[in-house]
């Protein structure tokens, strides 16, 4: 089992009915495939960056879970031709430090700036 961060966007125009149909829809997908769901975060409507697919708008949802690698390409597969979804993000988690991220994160403990290190550019001569 690997550990997973899935963030997808959903259409602004939808109902909160619609919106909480497709949130089950993407926890049954997750759930149906194996995959353990340890936290899913709604995040709300928020203006997006840019405009994606004519919307300025979307609502957030980030969903943390443990999977087989063989889950993601039907996850990947079902978002994509999901028409209510206009954008989606799966992040994986490898290595010790990622991993006590993600456990941080999947309990909603936010990291503090001592743990989070900048990367240095290397110096220009």
């Amino acid at each position: 089992m690997k550990y997973y961060e899935v963030l997808f966007i959903l259409k602004p125009t939808l109902t909160e009915e619609e919106v909480s149909t497709k949130l089950e829809f993407v926890k049954e997908i997750l759930s149906k495939n194996g995959a353990e769901i340890q936290t899913i975060v709604p995040m709300g409507t928020r203006k997006l960056a840019y405009k994606i697919k004519k919307y300025e708008r979307g609502t957030y949802f980030v969903i943390y879970f443990k999977a087989p690698t063989s889950l993601i390409a039907e996850l990947e597969r079902v978002l994509r031709i999901t028409e209510e979804v206009i954008r989606f993000l799966i992040v994986k988690y490898e290595n010790k430090k990622e991993i006590s991220a993600w456990e941080k994160l999947s309990q909603g403990i936010k990291q503090s700036k001592k743990e989070i290190k900048p990367i240095e550019a290397p110096e220009i001569q």
